[in-house]
């Protein structure tokens, strides 16, 4: 049986098999959200924003303070592109 995780929580089932997939929290509900809003596809690709690689570590770091990734002034560009896209 699936867990209740109240109401900031959409899709509870979801929720649990991307926690279970090693997702991070904010991640798994991010996903579980979308999916549960019919006007939103996670499934599908998303936007156009520029890859990590062609960034700056400079805009990597403005990026990794943006979303709260913790160690980020001791991390290498390659650090911080593995930080965002595992946040």
């Amino acid at each position: 049986m699936t867990k209740n995780h109240g109401p900031q929580i959409k899709d509870d089932e979801t929720y649990e098999a991307l926690r279970d997939q090693g997702a991070s929290k904010q991640k798994a509900a991010r996903v579980a959200n979308a999916r549960a809003n019919p006007d939103q596809h996670p499934s599908e690709k998303g936007g156009h924003a520029q890859q990590y690689e062609d960034r700056t570590k400079e805009e990597l770091y403005e990026r990794a303070k943006e979303v709260g990734i913790e160690g980020r002034s001791d991390m290498s560009k390659d650090e911080l592109i593995e930080a965002l896209r595992n946040s």
